[in-house]
């Protein structure tokens, strides 16, 4: 769909790969990431679900991302940590991979002409138009990239699979390394600090409501897309909570996973999109 071809003709089926497997492998490696570090700790836990969608429906990825329910107590806050830091580093590592893999095997401009020929016919690529969001670490990417001239605009990103996953990747692993509640980032705060993971946890919820009226400001540029941090922040506060449930265990974390939980933060804080998506007003 997203390269002009109709996704119903299974003839294109081949073409999708390109997006959906490195898409799958980067949710399989965020669960298992979880999973694995459950069964480290003897916590039973199911496997992971994945979660589809259809893609015209409601979500352009076609997934709501995948899920694994832990099934047992968890009794110390090292499982804790354990368990919440492995899956979004997990899908950050393999993330990257593609990315690199997507950078270095760029195409030529041209081939957003082979995409949309009107392109050709007019000689230049569209500056206008839905783009998706930049992060402090596509934003540092883009810019070292555009030398060489192949990097595409953020409004044309979806044209690119490896690419366009690769920024749903840094997306969700963001997402989930909020640290607000039970989210990933809010077992590995809670791990770091303890209760104090509540302040840190109002804060972020106050920011994520902040972005998202940014939307009704006028003249902004802004993509309606960020109303959707309003719709988060619901389902934050009804269903994930902003306070960490308490982990009655007060062995502190060894100097090791204090590292690793720092690095998580300054994961979250570089892959973070603030304005996911948004129109691109022409330069």
């Amino acid at each position: 769909m997203w390269l002009n071809q109709d996704p119903f003709d299974l003839s294109n089926f081949y073409t999708g790969l390109h997006y959906s497997i490195p898409l799958l492998v980067i949710l399989a490696a965020h669960e298992f990431g979880h999973y694995f570090a459950a069964k480290y700790h003897k916590i039973e836990t199911t496997l992971p679900y994945f979660i589809p969608i259809p893609p015209f429906l409601f979500n352009p990825f076609g997934t709501m991302g995948a899920v694994i329910k832990i099934k047992s107590p968890i009794p110390t806050k090292k499982a804790l940590f354990d368990i919440g830091s492995a899956g979004p580093i997990a899908g950050f590592i393999v993330t990257i991979i593609i990315l690199i893999y997507g950078l270095v095997n760029l195409p030529p401009i041209t081939y957003l002409f082979q995409i949309h020929p009107e392109y050709a016919l007019n000689g230049t690529i569209p500056t206008k138009g839905l783009s998706f969001g930049h992060s402090i670490l596509t934003y540092t990417i883009q810019s070292l990239s555009n030398d060489a001239g192949n990097f595409p605009p953020m409004n044309e990103i979806y044209h690119y699979p490896y690419l366009c996953v690769a920024w749903f990747g840094l997306f969700i692993t963001a997402l989930n390394l909020i640290p607000v509640g039970q989210l990933d980032g809010g077992h590995i705060l809670y791990a770091l600090i303890g209760k104090h993971q509540g302040i840190f946890s109002r804060i972020f919820f106050a920011a994520i409501i902040i972005i998202g009226l940014t939307s009704f400001i006028p003249d902004m540029g802004f993509h309606a897309g960020t109303v959707g941090w309003l719709v988060f922040a619901i389902i934050l506060f009804f269903l994930i909570k902003l306070d960490h449930p308490p982990i009655y265990d007060d062995t502190p974390l060894d100097h090791k996973r204090k590292i690793i939980g720092w690095l998580a933060i300054l994961i979250f804080i570089i892959a973070f999109t603030p304005i996911p998506f948004y129109e691109l007003i022409p330069s």
